[in-house]
């Protein structure tokens, strides 16, 4: 359908932003979308989600019937909006790239779901060599790759591997916090949704996926939350959000907070007080915040087997690294913000970030004489 399309031109105020991250557009393709609005100019824009792929066989007769009707909605009236448009955003890999002829007046740009280089990802990490062969195709695709700081871009390079130029413009997700955010109103919003967080400080507990869905199933047996509780009830809450692609049941999770269908993740990194993490990127929100991290690296040896970082973990992170629930909570209670070691973790990440990253990178993709 893409390939019919193509027989119209393409427009040069069509946008697609495509999300296969699940961020529901609360993240970098959000801020551009914002940015080309800013310019008042009639930009057209047709929006792309990993739920366009699903089919929800499991879930009722409503909700398959919608599902189907939005997967109609992707093969037509989404496939005509993306071959007519100029500029491409995506923030994650969007496998069915690798097939699609474009236009040479297309600019396709990669921003990425995540800040700075933590773990290694792309062509930097082992896959299956069909995997692997699908994905350098679709960023051969690519115009551009967004990155956060000078000192990440050659790990982009590296990930991305083939043609696309690196910048590193500054996230635009990040934008958000850069603006006034009335933190007294969403706090009160937040309580009265979840009242039994009121007047507590909110630990936010947020893993990242293993690659084995039997390890991503166990990730909830390694938190104590009768003894998190026990020991910390009275001036915590305990909340818990899992990377999407862990699929572990939450509905045994007691004494916590179920927030991994929380729409926003941005507004979680606000009202947050401490981060409990292991290898998620969420900590780069956090260090952007100066918020005060800790690694809850249970199983950091076997997981570096099977994903290593660009740098020494032990040493890189920036807060404190503990393997069993006693010395977490030990750490929530009495730990304190390392503010150099986080400093020198953000400035290598981020640079000066000022919230314009958004704003410099559709200038800068419309503006660049590439594709003529």
């Amino acid at each position: 359908m893409f390939h019919l399309f193509r027989v119209f031109p393409v427009q040069k105020k069509r946008v697609a932003l495509i999300s296969m991250h699940n961020a529901d557009f609360h993240d970098g393709l959000g801020e551009v979308e914002r940015a080309f609005q800013g310019k008042k100019e009639g930009y057209f824009f047709t929006k792309i989600t990993r739920r366009d792929l699903c089919l929800q066989t499991n879930a009722g007769p409503a909700a398959f019937l919608r599902s189907v009707c939005r997967a109609i909605g992707f093969f037509t009236r989404k496939a005509y909006g993306l071959a007519r448009s100029r500029y491409i955003f995506l923030n994650d890999n969007f496998m069915p790239l690798a097939s699609l002829h474009l236009g040479k007046k297309v600019v396709v740009t990669q921003l990425w779901h995540a800040e700075g280089a933590f773990k290694r990802f792309g062509q930097d990490i082992s896959q299956p060599p069909e995997i692997r062969a699908r994905e350098a195709a679709g960023n051969a695709k690519l115009t551009f790759v967004i990155c956060s700081s000078e000192s990440v871009a050659p790990h982009y390079t590296s990930a991305f591997h083939v043609r696309p130029q690196v910048l590193p413009l500054g996230s635009p997700r990040t934008d958000f916090f850069f603006r006034p955010q009335d933190i007294t109103a969403l706090r009160a919003r937040f309580n009265e949704q979840y009242p039994q967080c009121r007047g507590k400080k909110l630990v936010l507990y947020a893993p990242t996926f293993r690659d084995d869905p039997e390890k991503d199933r166990e990730l909830l047996s390694r938190l104590d939350t009768g003894l998190f509780n026990r020991y910390l009830g009275e001036e915590y809450a305990l909340l818990v959000r899992l990377h999407p692609q862990i699929h572990a049941d939450t509905r045994t999770l007691e004494g916590a907070v179920d927030l991994t269908a929380y729409p926003d993740v941005s507004e979680l990194v606000l009202l947050c007080d401490v981060l409990v993490t292991d290898y998620s990127s969420i900590v780069m929100d956090f260090a952007l915040l100066r918020k005060r991290c800790i690694f809850y690296a249970f199983d950091l040896e076997e997981y570096e087997k099977d994903r290593p970082f660009y740098f020494d973990y032990e040493s890189f992170v920036p807060g404190k690294i503990v393997r069993t629930m006693p010395e977490l909570l030990d750490e929530i209670e009495h730990g304190v913000l390392d503010l150099a070691r986080l400093e020198r973790f953000r400035a290598f990440h981020f640079g000066r970030p000022d919230g314009g990253a958004a704003v410099r990178v559709v200038d800068y993709v419309t503006k660049a004489p590439y594709p003529s």
